[in-house]
């Protein structure tokens, strides 16, 4: 009876495609974090060089608990002009974006990408300080960063800067509004709730992230700690849709995307 390879090289196809889409998922990844490390330094050493230490105090990567999970923060910068929170995004190509818009758009050359508002994603980070700080603060000031070879197309609201123009945008606040009493004890506060800054933190902060992106995991409310349920839109332009809504509606109303 004849043999034929075809079914040995099959078998190999069977085990090579698998470990080559892997490999390829893993390099993404790491060129991912690459970009983001590197866009992170840039501003971490900008600040250091444009910002004195004696007027602004700033904090690093900085991991802290919510009712949900946990939320990272790329920087903080405390000073008596306000506490600034950075959200820093390594991009190229063009940037396409509302203020108002849930997802914005990275163009390069024929492809196009959707992305989480950045706005929107630091205003997570803001309400996370203000729970450690004690309750909410006309002080905190929301920045996004932009590092890379990224062009805007649309008009962005002066707190959407590109490379070193956050720091022009942080000196512009040129009236104190806290006191050197109140800048430290805002810094010994977020020194005392923040999660320490190690790769276990990482870890289990992407653990978090892996967890609220599946849409079959269980969830709390990050505003009450109440259970989040599945629910279906019954009118409206997501009528039918699905979306996670908090289990204490009508008393909350925290809704979040499927």
């Amino acid at each position: 009876m004849d043999s034929s390879p075809l079914p040995n090289e099959l078998l190999i196809l069977w085990w090579v495609i698998p470990i080559l889409l892997v490999l390829i998922l893993v390099r993404l990844l790491t060129a991912a974090r690459s970009r983001a490390w590197r866009g992170e330094g840039f501003v971490r050493s900008a600040a250091r060089r444009w910002l004195p230490e004696e007027s602004y105090r700033a904090l690093h990567n900085v991991t802290l608990p919510t009712l949900d999970g946990t939320t990272q923060i790329d920087h903080i910068i405390v000073s008596r002009f306000g506490i600034f929170v950075l959200e820093t995004k390594a991009m190229t190509g063009w940037i396409f974006g509302g203020e108002n818009q849930a997802r914005w758009t990275q163009k390069i050359f024929h492809s196009s990408y959707r992305f989480q508002n950045p706005l929107r994603q630091n205003y997570k980070h803001i309400k996370a300080l203000e729970a450690a700080l004690g309750g909410p603060s006309s002080s905190i000031h929301s920045v996004v960063v932009f590092v890379g070879d990224s062009t805007f197309m649309t008009a962005m609201p002066a707190n959407v800067t590109q490379g070193v123009e956050f720091i022009n945008y942080i000196q512009s606040f040129r009236d104190p509004i806290l006191s050197d009493s109140q800048v430290q004890d805002a810094l010994a506060m977020i020194q005392a709730v923040r999660l320490p800054p190690t790769r276990k933190t990482d870890r289990e902060h992407v653990m978090h992230l892996e967890a609220r992106a599946d849409p079959f995991s269980s969830r709390q409310c990050p505003r009450c700690g109440s259970a989040m349920v599945v629910r279906t839109a019954k009118r409206g332009s997501n009528a039918g849709n699905q979306f996670w809504g908090c289990s204490a509606y009508p008393r909350c109303r925290i809704v979040q995307n499927m």
